[in-house]
């Protein structure tokens, strides 16, 4: 089987191919040319990630997932949310991001919060949505130097370390995009075994 995996992201590639084998092969949006950003201008994970994939299998033809994540903090109503990633702008600056965060949460006791990511699959031109969640808080300054975005102030619920201070593999292993893409791959085994 091949999939279109909509991003330019070689690390992400990289990480999806060794999650899903040797039964499926992965191509990206540069095997297509299909440079820049995919314009994510939708309200809800879901609809942005459902987008991406469009826009892709339009331009391809090929069957194809693309993926969204946010950052969802109880005590500001679920926001950042779709706009995690621009949440201090359009520059998209981790820092900024992490900054304007903190700044929000000041003398807020409740402090948990949820990183949720939904994936969306076009396979023989039907649509499946896919969702992962992982549930914890966030603590008022940053902790560690791994990971990316929000990782260095956010601890999952039975941790006691952020996710920029655990290893990658444990944190892939345990992540909420870990958890979403266990269920595509779930899915796309049994697809798999079906068509034999």
């Amino acid at each position: 089987m091949i999939l279109v995996f909509a991003t330019n992201n070689k690390h992400k590639i990289r990480e999806i191919s060794d999650l899903l084998g040797d039964d499926v092969k992965i191509l990206g949006l540069s095997d297509f040319n299909i440079t820049g950003d995919i314009p994510e201008e939708a309200e809800t994970l879901e609809e942005n990630a459902l987008y991406k994939a469009r826009y892709v299998h339009d331009r391809t033809g090929m069957n194809v997932f693309a993926d969204d994540t946010g950052l969802e903090v109880t005590a500001l109503g679920g926001a950042p949310g779709v706009y995690s990633a621009r949440y201090a702008g359009e520059s998209k600056s981790f820092d900024d991001n992490i900054d304007k965060l903190l700044a929000e949460l000041q003398g807020k006791e409740d402090r948990s919060a949820r990183f949720r990511t939904v994936i969306a699959l076009i396979l023989d031109g039907k649509e499946y949505l896919f969702e992962g969640i992982i549930e914890g808080e966030i603590i008022s300054e940053r902790r560690g130097d791994g990971g990316f975005g929000y990782d260095p102030v956010f601890i999952a619920r039975g941790y006691d370390r952020t996710f920029a201070e655990i290893p990658l593999r444990e944190k892939n292993s345990i992540s909420h995009r870990a958890r979403a893409m266990r269920q595509l791959i779930t899915f796309l085994d049994e697809q798999s075994r079906g068509a034999e």
